[in-house]
């Protein structure tokens, strides 16, 4: 598995993972203000972006991805910053691996079991008639008619482009995320994590709650967080300045 991967600044690797949907490409405020002090490894999670396709989409696997690609950059240990389903497979990382984890961030998501809650996104995607498009602008109504938020489709989208004959395509792999969506929910699972690390919440998310609680210090005993006030899933573009100031000043600390 080849995991595309964009290096920016100089100093103490950092590693960023992005979430369901993503890639590093979601990350770009971020990867700017953060590479003037470290480092910057972002990457595309397997069946995301550039990254290879592959029929396996669980945490083990990606976990190992990461491990991989730090072999392969020479990385003894890195820090290690994932949002959502990137948040998961760095806490997986971080179970299976605490040796490679120098400092851990896991932004907007709980080391928990999630019951299915993206069917109307997949709808979505799935309705897009690539062979008939014409444009970014079809895609998005059709895309609009399973998915009301425009902010959430222009997120999609950025996911299409162009192949060398000039037709449209998704870059990730769509059939195996939706067919493996099961193992995507599922929790990270192993020995607890010891070291301390960083979990940060968007204040209007409800994806790292309260009940939470007992799961995440279970595998995460020293664990502290942070919320992000006026930010819902996505803390680290709602609210860049903040986001970054907590980021960076932990990592520094």
């Amino acid at each position: 598995m080849k995991l595309f991967h964009q290096i920016y600044g100089e100093g103490d690797p950092l590693i960023i993972m992005h979430g369901l949907f993503g890639t590093y490409e979601n990350w770009g405020t971020q990867i700017k203000g953060l590479s003037e002090h470290f480092q910057v490894i972002a990457v595309d999670m397997r069946n995301h972006g550039r990254s290879d396709h592959d029929p396996v989409m669980d945490y083990p696997a990606m976990a190992t991805d990461i491990i991989e690609l730090m072999e392969e950059l020479n990385l003894e240990s890195a820090h290690i910053l994932g949002h959502s389903m990137g948040g998961k497979a760095a806490m997986q990382l971080a179970l299976n691996h605490p040796e490679k984890v120098r400092k851990l961030i896991v932004v907007d998501i709980a080391p928990v079991e999630y019951q299915p809650h993206h069917q109307d996104v997949f709808a979505g995607l799935y309705a897009v008639q690539l062979d008939q498009l014409k444009s970014r602008g079809d895609a998005d109504k059709q895309l609009a008619a399973h998915v009301d938020e425009l902010g959430v489709r222009a997120f999609l989208l950025k996911n299409l482009y162009r192949n060398e004959a000039k037709q449209f395509c998704w870059r990730m792999n769509l059939n195996v995320l939706h067919d493996e969506y099961a193992q995507i929910g599922a929790a990270p699972s192993g020995t607890p994590y010891t070291d301390e690390m960083l979990f940060i919440k968007g204040g209007n998310s409800n994806y790292l709650l309260p009940e939470h609680r007992d799961q995440v210090l279970a595998l995460f005993p020293n664990a502290t967080y942070k919320v992000i006030q006026n930010a819902g899933h996505w803390p680290h573009a709602e609210q860049p300045a903040m986001f970054g100031k907590l980021v960076l000043g932990y990592l520094q600390s």
